[in-house]
């Protein structure tokens, strides 16, 4: 009998491709935070383990050289806006150098050759200020954005046509997504690496990065007192508490005690310090966890609601539907695809 022939494993599927556009004036933090979330997401599939879901490359909107930006030094960018065209999502970090995008909300013609090498269908997402170059190009027309705070005045003025929302961290609309500043772009990344490959690569790349593995698009932008005075009390260890206990009942009471505080002075320093109230945090908390389970595990839809907090799976419907825009089913079976593929 003739041996069987030895089946090939299938090749890894080509890298998502990022493209980085750096103009001068960039602010060199923003600049590396795709590289950092992007270039940190692996395969955590059986199929092709380690394997990179991004490959990030940076291009100028000049012939290759250097790129100034706001600090003391520039930086040597080796690709030029031709890379545009290779793009699957372009990433515009802020700039504080945009001349007449920022005073007139027109391109310049340098800057409006180079988007002109964009495929249709390119996914768009700014950081900060970048938003700018976004809707001078007319992407942003008749969407809802946002920016840094202390910008989206003048952002709304100069663009009337953008439906802006200065209380938010990002705004996702489909393929084009806004960011506010600095923080909130990682936040928008780590978002973005979750909406394509899922909650488990997200919060590994969270780990790599040492930063929180979600924060919800719509949390406050800017709060009042965002790090608690030392000699104060704060609510890190309700959320702990918390945290290890998603699975059953919690009352604000409850969260109250562990700080030894009022409720009503415990409400008051949770929203400080996270800029939601406490429900609105362990809502957040019980998606996460129910995203987990349905793409880690094959527990029943009753389980999995059990273990996030929901109590029925017709509350975490509910709840699931309002976060993400689709069922638990259709959310478990995009990641059992996805995994499949």
């Amino acid at each position: 009998m003739p041996a069987l022939p030895t089946p090939t494993a299938q090749p890894a599927p080509a890298p998502h491709r990022v493209v980085v556009l750096a103009l001068d004036g960039l602010l060199p933090f923003e600049l590396g935070i795709p590289h950092r979330v992007f270039g940190r997401a692996k395969d955590l599939t059986t199929g092709h383990p380690g394997h990179p879901l991004y490959e990030i490359i940076t291009c100028s909107i000049r012939p290759p050289g250097p790129v100034r930006t706001d600090s003391d030094f520039a930086v040597l960018v080796e690709h030029g806006p031709e890379a545009l065209a290779t793009a699957d999502t372009v990433v515009v970090p802020a700039s504080y150098e945009l001349g007449p995008v920022y005073e007139e909300g027109r391109l310049t013609p340098e800057l409006s050759a180079a988007l002109a090498h964009l495929r249709p269908g390119t996914r768009m997402v700014a950081i900060c200020t970048g938003g700018y170059v976004l809707a001078a190009a007319g992407y942003l027309d008749g969407h809802p954005a946002t920016t840094h705070w202390s910008s989206a005045e003048h952002f709304q003025r100069l663009f009337p046509r953008v439906k802006v929302d200065a209380d938010v961290l990002f705004v996702d609309d489909g393929d084009v997504l806004t960011s506010a500043g600095v923080a909130a772009g990682i936040d928008l990344c780590l978002h973005i690496v979750r909406r394509d490959h899922g909650t488990a690569v997200a919060n590994h790349v969270a780990r790599y990065t040492v930063v929180p593995p979600h924060r919800d698009g719509g949390q406050a932008q800017f709060i009042q007192r965002p790090v608690p005075e030392p000699r104060l009390a704060t609510t890190t260890a309700a959320r702990a508490w918390a945290l290890g206990r998603l699975h059953e009942p919690i009352q604000l009471r409850d969260m109250a005690e562990q700080e030894s505080m009022s409720v009503r002075t415990f409400t008051r320093r949770f929203r400080e310090e996270t800029g939601v109230s406490p429900g609105q945090w362990l809502t957040q908390q019980r998606v996460e966890r129910a995203r987990y389970l349905l793409e880690s595990t094959g527990l029943s839809m009753d389980q999995v609601a059990r273990d996030a907090g929901f109590g029925t799976a017709q509350s975490m419907r509910q709840h699931v539907q309002g976060a993400l825009g689709v069922t638990p089913t259709a959310y478990r079976r995009t990641f059992r695809t996805a995994a499949a593929g």
